[in-house]
């Protein structure tokens, strides 16, 4: 289900400046042309006016330029229908009178690919749909919709897959439901796709690539995990603040424990379903991560990591942020949320070494 091996730029590239109506906005950034890229922020930011000018759909001045390929730039610009994309809108928009089936098939009918590289039977198995493929839209969840609009896009062949909060229309039963399904595109495919969302918790659990909007400009263009420990950002000074790292595991165990390898360090998490050799995503709160100056010589927590202090963040008059690092090296960064007072009698500074203690059960694999 891979697209063909082809010479291409690695990056997708966006600077748009100008007005819609009231709104002006002045933005740009450069994102990889593989993986997840959440373009996150509060309503009215731009996220929506990005993703429709990436589409086409809106004309304001700038570049937007796809590996190779010149979508729009002061000489030219592409119509919708002349740029390879899936769009996948906040409510599913499905052929009311035809088939799961027949639309799945408009999509593909649409395709002006010379090579099918996605395959309908790929797209049904990928998707969960084998058992969907005969009803009528209307006799469909909100869920199992947007499942069906997300594999009508696969089919049109796209080179690029743009979502506009595809999950915001549904209640939490159905965004449990159709998530995996979304990390199931994130591990199979690999056509990059541009994520509109306002929810971090989703945008840690999907994304790879995450461009910070407030009022029409960009604050951030970064990995996840960099952006999500910044000190000069504000998700790190949130109370539910976290630090998500790529993992693989590595092997379960009867007890229920999944060891994860992440950047080459074993982290030991509670999850009885994974399967070794799986990649997954660890979620590290900061308010899970204690720290000693000395390893314990028995302890009940799982994890205990060496770890640099490289930096130390005020976060409220009684709390602070500790940016670790771990000391072998091997760039695994997370945070620490600390009192002051614990601070103060452990007497930490910019620069120590420390034991950075990790339950178990704390540490969220996502996979």
């Amino acid at each position: 289900m891979n697209p063909s091996n082809e010479p291409e730029s690695r990056t997708i590239n966006v600077r748009l400046e100008g007005r819609l109506g009231e709104f002006s906005l002045d933005i740009a950034f450069r994102t990889p042309m593989q993986g997840v890229t959440a373009l996150f922020g509060p309503s009215g930011c731009g996220k929506t006016s990005i993703l429709r000018s990436i589409a086409g759909l809106h004309h304001i001045p700038g570049e937007i330029v796809v590996g190779t390929e010149i979508w729009q730039d002061a000489k030219q610009f592409r119509p919708p229908h002349q740029r390879s994309i899936g769009y996948i809108f906040q409510e599913a928009s499905l052929f009311q009178h035809l088939s799961v089936r027949k639309n799945l098939t408009y999509g593909q009918r649409r395709s002006k690919a010379s090579g099918t590289r996605i395959h309908f039977d790929d797209v049904v198995d990928l998707l969960g749909l084998s058992h969907l493929v005969d009803r009528d839209p209307a006799h469909l969840s909100g869920g199992e919709r947007q499942r069906v609009s997300i594999g009508r896009a696969l089919l049109s062949q796209p080179r690029l897959l743009l979502m506009d909060e595809p999950l915001s229309a549904l209640d939490r039963m159905a965004k449990d439901e159709i998530l995996p399904y979304f990390e199931a595109l994130h591990a199979k495919l690999s056509i990059p796709i541009i994520l509109v969302s306002h929810d971090i918790a989703e945008v840690e659990r999907l994304a790879d690539h995450l461009v910070a909007l407030r009022a029409g400009r960009v604050v951030s263009s970064g990995p996840l995990n960099q952006a999500l420990t910044d000190p000069d950002l504000p998700f790190g000074r949130e109370r539910d603040s976290a630090a998500v790292l790529p993992a693989t595991v590595l092997r379960t165990e009867n007890d229920g424990i999944a060891v994860l390898d992440v950047h080459g360090t074993e982290i030991v998490v509670i999850a009885d379903k994974l399967e070794a050799g799986h990649p997954v995503r660890v979620r590290i709160a900061a308010s899970d991560v204690s720290l000693a100056r000395e390893r314990p010589v028995s302890s009940s927590i799982l994890n205990l990591l060496s770890a640099r202090i490289v930096g130390i963040d005020p976060v409220t008059h009684a709390e602070v942020n500790m940016r670790l690092s771990l000391a072998q090296g091997k760039g695994f960064d997370f945070l620490a949320r600390l009192s002051r007072r614990s601070l103060s009698e452990l007497d930490l500074q910019e620069g120590d070494i420390v034991i950075a203690q990790i339950k178990g059960v704390s540490v969220t694999a996502i996979g």
